[in-house]
């Protein structure tokens, strides 16, 4: 029987919230919701194409520090606060999945935070 892992990496800034950053659990990772934050730094994309960037960056070292990569991603859930932005995501987007992207879901939100644009739940295998 397996059991569930949970794997935080210190190679991102982390939240506030009572989370962590992936669980594991029979080979399928499942990663928060990560939003437009530099990785790093934490500050705040300017605009969505930079926000998309930072959230797939969050997304890509939080699954190296899984053993995966962003070639191994299953399915995005994505969240964006308006319409308009999804060409400059979009073309973010498949910079980072530029051939046989995976599934994905692209839902309009309201955040709590007004500055997040978008966030991007993942889930993937090993």
């Amino acid at each position: 029987m397996s059991t569930k892992q949970i794997v935080n990496t210190a190679n991102i800034t982390g939240g506030t919230n009572p989370l962590s950053q992936a669980s594991i659990f029979g080979g399928i990772i499942y990663l928060q919701g990560c939003t437009g934050r530099h990785p790093t730094e934490g500050t705040v994309g300017d605009g969505i194409e930079e926000q998309t960037r930072y959230t797939l960056e969050r997304i890509k070292i939080i699954l190296e520090e899984c053993g995966s990569s962003l070639d191994n991603v299953l399915t995005n859930t994505c969240y964006l606060t308006k319409s308009e932005d999804l060409p400059g995501f979009n073309k973010v987007y498949s910079e980072y999945f530029p051939s046989d992207p995976p599934p994905r879901t692209a839902i309009l939100v309201s955040f709590g935070a007004p500055d997040n644009l978008v966030e991007i739940t993942t889930t993937a295998h090993q």
